[in-house]
């Protein structure tokens, strides 16, 4: 099998990583899998033993970040906030509350906080878990931001 991370993340590393995942598949018949960041990285926040309710950040550039919040134990995770796009002040708000905020680079965003970034086995554990095989056409990209492109004037 082979997984892709879906995101939010990088838009060229997502794109060319479900690229990769499709030409596999087409030249291989290989199965595949798609992996949201934020679930890799709450998985890998359990791998690590931290608990309760856990806020996933990574950085959305524009002083915004990619938020989704997870209750996590040593028996699984759900997801109790869905993943969305918030100003650093909604993160900061929640920054030494009860709720532990983890992700690529918190620690260096919010004092005190963990960075937790997701490694290969946790992914390869979750890619296991998600055994349903998914067409490498079917795997689509997590965006939460519009795209803000103006196409160029044909005019000379």
């Amino acid at each position: 099998m082979v997984c892709a991370g879906l995101g939010p993340g990088s838009y060229t590393g997502i794109r060319a990583a479900i690229s990769i995942v499709q030409g596999w598949q087409l030249a291989r018949g290989t199965k595949s899998a798609g992996i949201s960041s934020v679930e890799a990285i709450a998985a890998q926040a359990q791998s690590e033993n931290i608990f309760g309710a856990v806020n996933v950040v990574i950085n959305a550039q524009r002083n915004e970040f990619y938020l989704a919040t997870f209750e996590i134990s040593a028996s699984g995770w759900c997801e109790s906030e869905p993943l969305k796009i918030v100003a650093r002040a909604e993160v900061e708000s929640r920054a030494g509350r009860d709720k532990i905020i983890v992700g690529p680079g918190a620690a260096e965003w919010f004092s005190g906080e963990r960075n937790i970034f997701p490694r290969a086995g946790c992914l390869a554990q979750l890619a296991a878990r998600h055994a349903t095989d998914v067409a490498g056409e079917k795997l689509e990209p997590i965006y939460l931001r519009e795209t803000a492109f103006v196409k160029a004037s044909s005019q000379v």
